[in-house]
């Protein structure tokens, strides 16, 4: 055996198992400098909204809120999409990575000198929004150019929902922590700089070019294509109409989470940060799952179970009045949701042509997060005039009836 092969075999035992696909150099360093960033992201997104709920006692402007910071996803991502195909993937997510980083730097500085108001918050959300319609989709399809063996992606995509899951468990409590301590305005200075690492990882990174697209295209006509690529192929199609279904009634529920912790649980902030981050170990656990899995065969089944539980765990949820049972029930809710999230992304991934793959993720986007600043208003309406517990019970039967649906014609479709 050469000393080059043995070198490889060993290096293979070294990154086998859950972490197969941290033996790729390039997604070593995209995970280690996206796993401190993200700790600080969800830091932001919990003081935010204490922020919001702090200064107005409104469920209504929480959903308001949710809807500015999420309505140009939904607007811009497919036409985003179409510059991922184009553009320099490695290259746009610098950008925006900057970006952000000026965005919560600015949350900070309005808050730490107490100028901050609601208007500052739905204003600099919508700037995070358009940054995040070019974001998400370049970073979902920049992982595959992370990866050299396509039999790791699977595993790639699992590890990096575990990554945003351990940020989800670590952001929110020390979240908590800090709000209670010191104030909101020191969880937005903490992203600020937690976005450094991400950066100085990718400017770390070695990536070989990749062929872009003509530029000459009309972005309409391309547009156009991706859309006919989408809604005419049945399995994809299927995901993200169930993604944007859970996503529409199902994920308001973080929006009202400031309510159920203080009006239904009679808790403070700690209360908001430990239900947060139990709702972070679930998911945590669930994308464990799926990165000890060894290939995407049955993945479809998954998607399936896991919108049940999501939705049944809301159900629940929703009528908890003890602390303790919430937190257990968080964990069901946290689980399903990303195990859901994940499991779609990796069914999509393995299934779409490349020269689409921008475009397809920005519908992903679209459905992910496009549809969420709709459900953040509806909750916030619906919680102002039906309370915060029947909202999030309504939201939860929507998604078991989804989860019913899409089982129904699974059968049907291309799954793995």
């Amino acid at each position: 055996m050469s000393d080059d092969a043995a070198i490889e075999l060993l290096d293979a035992g070294r990154w086998s198992g859950l972490g197969r696909a941290l033996r790729h150099r390039n997604y070593r360093l995209y995970f280690s400098g996206q796993s401190l960033s993200l700790i600080g992201t969800w830091m932001t997104r919990v003081a935010q909204s204490w922020l919001v709920y702090r200064l107005t006692g409104s469920s209504l402007l929480l959903g308001l809120v949710g809807f500015a910071s999420q309505i140009p996803t939904f607007l811009v991502a497919p036409f985003a999409g179409v510059w991922v195909d184009r553009l320099n993937r490695h290259r746009t997510l610098v950008v925006t990575q900057a970006l952000a980083m000026l965005q919560s730097g600015l949350l900070a500085v309005f808050s730490l000198t107490h100028t901050i108001t609601v208007t500052h918050v739905l204003v600099l959300g919508a700037f995070q929004g358009v940054i995040n319609a070019f974001d998400m989709p370049a970073r979902q399809a920049f992982v595959v150019e992370l990866i050299e063996d396509r039999a790791d992606l699977s595993n790639a995509i699992a590890l990096n929902s575990s990554m945003v899951n351990a940020a989800r468990l670590l952001g929110p409590s020390i979240a908590g922590v800090l709000i209670a301590a010191v104030g909101e305005g020191w969880c937005f200075f903490v992203d600020a700089v937690s976005y450094s690492a991400v950066l100085a990882s990718l400017l770390a990174m070695r990536i070989k070019p990749r062929k872009l697209r003509d530029r000459h295209e009309r972005v309409m006509k391309e547009l156009g294509e991706g859309f006919r690529y989408v809604f005419g192929t049945p399995t994809i199609r299927a995901i993200l109409w169930l993604l944007a279904l859970v996503s529409l009634m199902g994920m308001p529920y973080q929006v009202l989470m400031p309510v159920m912790a203080s009006r239904v649980l009679h808790g403070g902030p700690h209360t908001f940060g430990f239900l947060m981050g139990s709702a972070g170990v679930g998911a945590l656990a669930g994308t464990l799952y799926l990165a000890s899995r060894k290939s995407s065969a049955g993945l479809g089944r998954v998607v399936t179970g896991a919108a049940f539980v999501f939705g049944a765990g809301l159900c629940l949820f929703s009528q908890s009045r003890f602390f303790a049972l919430s937190m257990v029930l968080m964990l069901l809710v946290g689980m399903g949701m990303m195990v859901q999230l994940a499991a779609s992304n990796t069914v999509l991934q393995v299934l779409i042509d490349e020269d689409k793959r921008g475009r397809v993720m920005s519908f992903f986007a679209m459905a992910v997060f496009g549809t969420a600043p709709l459900g953040s208003l509806l909750g916030g309406a619906m919680a102002a005039r039906f309370g915060a517990p029947a909202t999030v019970l309504f939201g939860g039967a929507c998604c078991i009836l989804g989860a019913s649906a899409f089982a129904r014609i699974a059968p049907r479709l291309k799954l793995p």
